[in-house]
């Protein structure tokens, strides 16, 4: 196993995140594998987004794509469809076991964005959809510098998710009124893009979607990739 190459960072604050996330996850699982919209279902420009990241993965060919934060598969798969070859991992054993499940074919695994097991300089690209918010914002620098490790040079790099002006929310009920304890971190935009600088990777995209009929938050998408 890789480890990680930042420096030391408050294990109780990582343990009690991991924990609240892993638990909580664990705990909807089931519900959010029901819940949560399959990439075919979602708005034209997120699909295209996924879609723009498959195409650019496809033609560098720099090796195999990890979904972190893979919940039950349903992007890992839509990915593979595409002809991008991914695997998925995520810190809740019930989602990766539901994942396996639901696609037997494809590979994923538990591991934490912290501290991932893979080895230095092998991922062609990495998808980051929607599973970075809950991580406290100062050991955002230690996630992306493991996104950094692990790709290879030139690898891309696509991360989605709900931004704001540093909210931090507490919910006690999701997906279906089940109990979860972990937290979400809104931050801005500007701030994701200095910490991925800040890794030593390149931003090369932007795109905001405002609220609109169905959703209450602004969602960002950033592009950036690993310098060959």
């Amino acid at each position: 196993m890789t480890t990680s190459r930042t420096g030391p960072l408050s294990a109780l604050t990582e343990a009690s995140y991991l924990t609240a996330v892993r638990k909580s996850y664990d705990t909807v699982a089931a519900a959010y594998a029901q819940l949560v919209k399959s990439p075919a279902e979602l708005d034209p420009l997120s699909r295209a987004l996924l879609d723009a990241f498959a195409e650019t993965m496809r033609s560098a060919a720099l090796g195999p794509v990890a979904d972190l934060g893979c919940g039950p598969g349903h992007v890992t798969a839509y990915l593979t469809q595409l002809g991008v070859p991914a695997f998925g991992v995520d810190l809740s054993p019930k989602m990766v076991e539901l994942a396996q499940r639901a696609h037997p074919t494809l590979t994923f695994r538990v591991g934490s964005l912290t501290g991932l097991d893979i080895e230095d300089g092998t991922l062609g690209g990495i998808l980051a959809y929607y599973s970075t918010h809950h991580t406290p914002p100062d050991l955002l620098p230690r996630v992306y510098a493991e996104f950094h490790r692990t790709l290879a040079p030139g690898g891309r790099l696509m991360l989605a998710g709900h931004v704001g002006d540093g909210e931090r929310l507490r919910p006690t009920q999701a997906y279906g009124g089940h109990p979860v304890s972990y937290e979400s971190h809104l931050l801005p935009m500007d701030h994701l893009t200095e910490l991925l600088g800040r890794a030593g990777l390149v931003v090369t995209a932007r795109v905001v979607q405002e609220p609109s009929e169905g959703t209450k938050r602004r969602i960002a998408t950033l592009l950036a990739h690993k310098p060959a």
